[in-house]
C-alpha cells in the first residue's frame, strides 16, 4: 500500500513551460495596513534578507524571565501572517517569542515575478536570516499549505536552527514527493482516488490565471474557504475544475471560520498587490525548479531527527491526511519523535480548530 501511496503522491515537477520573466527583487512594498487585534502594531518589522529581498514579518519577543522559546509560523497560498491571528493571540500571552513573516509575494513582503526566486532553498535562507537578524539562534517552526513545505526544506537544510518541527493540515514534505513529472503524478492520483486531487495546480501555475481570479473575486474566495469540502472533489481538485467554478461565477457557502472582517481584511492585502506573485508557489511546483532545488537537499538530512507535530485535517480532500502521514511517518529518523493529532476540519485547521490546535501545540511544546 505504501508504495502504491508513493507513486500517487509524487505530486510534481514536469517542465511544463518554460518562465522566461526577468526577477523583480522588489516591487512597489505594500502600503501599510493596521493590524487588528492581537497583533501589536508596533512589533512589526521590514528586514532585507541577504539576496536583497524585503521581509515584512511580525516579531514579539519571548518573555526572558520565564525561558519560553520563539515559534515561527508559516502561512501558505492565499494569505499572509493573518492566518495566525489565533495562535499569535494564545502564545503572545503565555509569553511566547513570535515570528510570523508574510512569505515571499505576499503581503509586505517583497513580490518577485521570476519563479526561481521561488526555490524553496533560497527561501529558507530567507527565513533563517530573519531568525539571525532578531538573535535566534533555535526556534520552534510550525507550517500549514506551503508553510509545512518551507518547514519542511528548513528541516532539510538548517536542522541545526531549530528544536522541533510542526506540520498542520499538510505533513512533512518530503524531497521525493517532487521527484516526477507533475502530470504522471496527476494520472496516479486519477487512477487510485478517481480525482486530480492535486489538478488546480495547473490552472494556478498557468499565465493569465491571476487576472482571472481579479475578475471573479467572490467565487475565489467562496472556493477557498468552502464549508462543504466534500465538493471539492469536482468543484475545485479535477483539472479544468476550479476554471470552470471561477469564469462560471459559481458561489458557495463558506465556513463559520471566516467572518466577513476577516476576508475583507485579506481581500484588500490582494487587491493592493494582485496574484502575480503568489501563483508563483505552484510554478515551481509544476515546472522544474522544485525538482532541480532539492537535489541540493544534504542527502543525511532528508531524515528528521528532531521531534515532529502533524495535525492533519479529517476533511481535506486534496491535501489527504492518510498520505500526509505515510510520507511523514515514514521520514522519521532514529533520533526523530513523531506527535500526530488528527481534526475534523477541511485544510484551515488553525482557524477551524484554532482551540484544539492551540491546546495541542501547547502540549507538544511544553514536552520538548
Amino acid at each position: 500500500m505504501f508504495s502504491e501511496i508513493l507513486a500517487l503522491l509524487l505530486v510534481v515537477t514536469g517542465a511544463t513551460q518554460a518562465e522566461a520573466s526577468l526577477i523583480q527583487n522588489q516591487v512597489d512594498v505594500l502600503p501599510r495596513m493596521d493590524a487588528p487585534a492581537p497583533f501589536n502594531p508596533s512589533l512589526f518589522k521590514d528586514l532585507t534578507v541577504s539576496r536583497g529581498l524585503e521581509y515584512h514579518y511580525y516579531a514579539a519577543p519571548a518573555d526572558t524571565a520565564s525561558g519560553k522559546p520563539t515559534l515561527l509560523f508559516l502561512h501558505g497560498f492565499p494569505s499572509t501572517f493573518y492566518d495566525w491571528r489565533h495562535q499569535v493571540s494564545f502564545f503572545q500571552e503565555k509569553g511566547y517569542g513570535l515570528i510570523v513573516p508574510d512569505m515571499l509575494g505576499y503581503g509586505g513582503t517583497a513580490r518577485p515575478l521570476d519563479p526561481q526566486s521561488y526555490a524553496s532553498s533560497l527561501i529558507s535562507k530567507d527565513i533563517v536570516d530573519i531568525l539571525d537578524a532578531e538573535k535566534i539562534d533555535q526556534a520552534i517552526v510550525v507550517g500549514h499549505d506551503w508553510g509545512s513545505k518551507i518547514a519542511a526544506r528548513l528541516a532539510n537544510y538548517f536542522p541545526e536552527r531549530f528544536h522541533a518541527f510542526g506540520f498542520l493540515d499538510v505533513g512533512y514534505v518530503a524531497p521525493i514527493i517532487f521527484a516526477a513529472p507533475f502530470n504522471d503524478s496527476m494520472a496516479a492520483s486519477k487512477a487510485f482516488l478517481g480525482y486530480e486531487n492535486y489538478g488546480f495546480f495547473d490552472y494556478l501555475a498557468r499565465n493569465g490565471t491571476d487576472q482571472d481570479i481579479v475578475d471573479h473575486t467572490d467565487s475565489f474566495w467562496d472556493i477557498w474557504f468552502i464549508n462543504d469540502t466534500v465538493k471539492t472533489i469536482t468543484e475545485f481538485s479535477p483539472f479544468g475544475a476550479l476554471e470552470a467554478f471561477l469564469k462560471n461565477n459559481t458561489r458557495v457557502a463558506t465556513g463559520d471560520f471566516i467572518t466577513p472582517e476577516d476576508r475583507a481584511f485579506q481581500i484588500e492585502f490582494f487587491n493592493q498587490n494582485g496574484w502575480a506573485a503568489p501563483v508563483n508557489w505552484y510554478k515551481v511546483i509544476v515546472g522544474d525548479v522544485e525538482r532541480e532545488d532539492n537535489k541540493g537537499i544534504p542527502e543525511e538530512n532528508a531524515l528528521l531527527q528532531k521531534p515532529v507535530f502533524y495535525g492533519s485535517a479529517s476533511r481535506d480532500y486534496f491535501a489527504l491526511a492518510a498520505i500526509s502521514f505515510e510520507f511523514t511517518i515514514a521520514s522519521m529518523g532514529s533520533n526523530g519523535t513523531l506527535t500526530t493529532r488528527e481534526y475534523n476540519t477541511g485544510h484551515w485547521v488553525q482557524l477551524q480548530a484554532k482551540d484544539e490546535v492551540n491546546r495541542d501545540l501547547l502540549q507538544w511544546i511544553e514536552g520538548l
